[in-house]
């Protein structure tokens, strides 16, 4: 009997550990303090509203807008702000497409009340998504 909860506290940890992916970061992620990694601040404005939460997620041109094929996320709080700047930690310089969610009710799902936007802020219609060509940005060897 003394093994059961063992047992059933170690598959929580495991489980728990298991669910962490690498690829998110904190907002408050030290690697945009350090001046020789590269980094790029996406500045996220016209929010209708300040409720919810912001996630900025960077893509490189393989994948680009797939499922789970994004590089580094960030969940950003808004915490009644209607504008805000994310710093985003990338693995190496290169090329980076931003795509940008506002999750206005914090539910992790997309919404009618949600919103979104790309870098380079390029014209959006229904008729499909836009290019990585038209998204991505050059990313130096630092901030950006």
């Amino acid at each position: 009997m003394t093994r059961l909860p063992f047992l059933g506290l170690a598959a929580l940890i495991l489980a728990s550990s298991a669910s962490a992916d690498p690829r998110e970061t904190s907002p408050n992620d030290k690697s945009c303090d350090n001046p020789s990694l590269p980094t790029m601040t996406v500045r996220v404005t016209g929010l209708k509203t300040g409720a919810g939460k912001v996630r900025v997620q960077a893509y490189g041109s393989s994948g680009f807008l797939g499922k789970g094929a994004w590089i580094r996320r960030v969940d950003v709080p808004l915490n009644g702000r209607r504008s805000v700047d994310v710093c985003v930690p990338l693995p190496k310089a290169g090329q980076y497409a931003f795509v940008v969610r506002h999750d206005a009710n914090a539910n992790r799902k997309s919404d009618w009340n949600d919103g979104g936007g790309f870098s380079r802020n390029p014209k959006l219609s229904l008729m499909g998504k836009p290019s990585f060509g038209q998204t991505a940005v050059a990313v130096p060897n630092g901030p950006a």
